[in-house]
């Protein structure tokens, strides 16, 4: 019995858990690079909640190689929450991990880097964002899931387009607006750098 649980736990066998092809991905170590939490208009934006406020949700994603199939991955999240022409917060992570890649093939590289990476950074800079709001004396903000394939499929679009020597339109953002609170639809800008 101790034969089969040997290595079901174990990151770090290396290439031999690529089997069938499938890709391998390490995560050594995550961080805070940066945290940002502003409350322009204190107390008096505390007072003056006539309900959800208006949050804008902005979207960032960079990698950069620090080893040989080692890349560092920042997700960067910012939110701004206001009430008609009052600012009532700004919160900025940039929120980061090292990943490892096994023996994968080329075409999964960024795939894994700018897909699976950010899934892995997503929730737990969800739960710095909404902490921090809530610190800050408002709901916690809780952000809606994120659709990286579509940002990656969106930005690989584009620069193929570029490269083609046409100008691809930036992709439309959405209208950025919510509900704000606990529940709302959070969707906003989303920049999305691809350089590998």
């Amino acid at each position: 019995m101790t034969d089969q649980n040997a290595g079901a736990g174990d990151p770090t066998a290396g290439a031999a858990n690529a089997l069938n092809g499938q890709p391998m991905m390490l995560v050594n170590a995550q961080y805070v690079k940066d945290l940002s939490f502003e409350n322009p208009n204190a107390p008096q934006s505390l007072q003056q909640q006539d309900g959800e406020p208006n949050v804008q949700i902005a979207i960032d994603v960079n990698a950069n190689a620090v080893a040989e199939k080692a890349f560092e991955v920042t997700l960067t999240l910012r939110a701004e929450g206001s009430s008609g022409q009052t600012t009532l917060f700004i919160v900025e992570i940039a929120y980061a991990g090292i990943f490892s890649l096994g023996e994968v093939p080329d075409e999964y590289v960024a795939p894994l880097v700018y897909i699976e990476a950010p899934r892995q950074l997503f929730p737990f800079a969800r739960a710095i964002i909404s902490e921090a709001v809530r610190d800050g004396g408002f709901p916690p903000l809780l952000v809606q899931p994120i659709d990286f394939v579509a940002m990656y499929q969106q930005r690989a679009a584009q620069a193929q387009a570029e490269q083609q020597g046409g100008t691809a339109a930036p992709a439309p953002a959405g209208d950025g607006s919510s509900d704000g609170g606990s529940d709302g639809d959070d969707k906003g800008d989303k920049k999305f750098e691809f350089e590998l």
